[in-house]
């Protein structure tokens, strides 16, 4: 909890990334108006020596002028299925999407560098996030291409002969989230794509940097209009995009009060399309004959992996009673064993909060605990500094607690 004074390599030093490009109908063009800074809870030395939050650049603050010129771009492009993106032969959407994968492998450094530095992924994930997105799209354009042959055949069910083809829905607005910048979002937005819809992706809040080396590829791969890239705040860009009555699916891995106010500002909310990844509650159950190694070790990796900041990690752990207080002594000398450092230090288990907000939202949660009659089992737990709170094990817990 003390290394807050990072020694940097030089391969992961990043020069600030002054971002004033933006992409609609398939045109790169350049921002003039407000400018929003992006910063790294990873602390550096400013000028005067002094440990504060690394500025790693700027991203257009983007309004609702620019997000209907998107819309306009993707509603022109898709023009009721009859546009040049949905009605091309599958092979040639397929061979868009092959063009992009080869540009894009040429950002791995810069892409992977930025997950750590924007969202304290450590090295080992950062890469692995950037290289299952990869996988992720050569797979899914091989899912496509059996889907496309098994769709030209007839098909008998019931004495009935059919033939049946997948056809693109219209305009997919792709909103992705901070923990996953890359792969989630790449999740919603390329299926989206190869199908024939266009887009309006909004890159998430954190995480939003990394973005920008993909730009040229983007506008290089397809054609005007099918992916349409802007930045800004949610308000100002996803709530007029939606008021508008114009977007046929939203794509959104977030939270479901997100999703919910979304869905709300749509006037014909039941001709919304909906594909959401939202949050989750996920228990682990352990019972009186589960080995104990084998458990503290999946608990560590499901509630701690990435600082417990996925959709999938576990949130709370049912215990058996005959063997609650061995487990608890076992997790908690586990918990803090673990090794907290920068995300590209080799050990490193547990890294920053890239929210400057988390430490004492955390703290806070752990206080109102204690309150209600919980106890911190391990000795590091609850201790905050600037950029992290460790991880505390709590117990007993009850519905009460926040």
């Amino acid at each position: 909890m003390s290394k807050n004074d990072p020694k940097i390599p030089n391969d992961i030093k990043v020069d600030p990334i002054f971002n004033t490009s933006y992409l609609i109908d398939g045109e790169i063009r350049e921002w003039d108006g407000p400018m929003a800074e992006v910063y790294s809870t990873i602390p550096t030395p400013n000028t005067e020596g002094a440990l504060k939050p690394t500025l790693l650049g700027s991203v257009p603050d983007m309004g609702e002028k620019a997000a209907l010129e998107a819309l306009d771009a993707a509603e022109k492009a898709f023009d009721r299925g009859q546009g040049v993106w949905p009605t091309l032969p599958v092979r040639e959407r397929i061979k868009c999407l092959e063009t992009f994968v080869e540009k894009m492998k040429a950002q791995r450094e810069i892409v992977s560098t930025l997950l750590m530095w924007e969202i304290c992924k450590t090295r080992t994930d950062a890469y692995k996030e950037f290289d299952r997105t990869i996988t992720y799209i050569t797979d899914t354009v091989e899912a496509y291409k059996k889907l496309d042959r098994k769709s030209a055949r007839f098909e008998k069910e019931s004495g009935i002969h059919a033939h049946i083809r997948r056809s693109p829905i219209g305009v997919v607005l792709c909103l992705g989230p901070y923990n996953y910048p890359l792969n989630e979002t790449f999740c919603l937005l390329i299926p989206a794509i190869l199908i024939g819809n266009t887009t309006i992706f909004k890159p998430a809040k954190l995480g939003i940097l990394l973005i920008t080396p993909l730009l040229k590829a983007f506008e290089e791969s397809f054609p005007p209009g099918v992916v349409n890239i802007v930045f800004g705040r949610g308000r100002s860009i996803a709530s007029p995009i939606m008021s508008t009555g114009k977007i046929d699916v939203l794509a959104l891995i977030g939270h479901s009060s997100s999703a919910v106010a979304l869905q709300d500002q749509h006037p014909n909310k039941n001709k919304l399309r909906l594909a959401l990844g939202l949050e989750a509650k996920n228990p682990a159950i352990i019972l009186p004959d589960a080995n104990l190694d084998i458990a503290v070790e999946e608990c560590i990796s499901g509630t701690l992996s990435y600082n417990g900041q996925r959709c999938t990690a576990l949130k709370i752990l049912y215990v058996h009673e005959d063997i609650v207080e061995e487990f608890n002594q076992r997790f908690a000398k586990a918990v803090d064993g673990l090794s907290y450092g920068m995300p590209w230090e080799k050990d490193a288990f547990l890294t920053p909060l890239p929210e400057p907000s988390k430490p004492a939202y955390i703290r806070g949660l752990v206080d109102d605990a204690l309150e209600h009659g919980a106890k911190i089992l391990n000795k590091k737990g609850g201790e905050v500094s600037e950029n992290y709170c460790y991880p505390a094990v709590l117990y007993p817990v009850n519905k009460e607690m926040a």
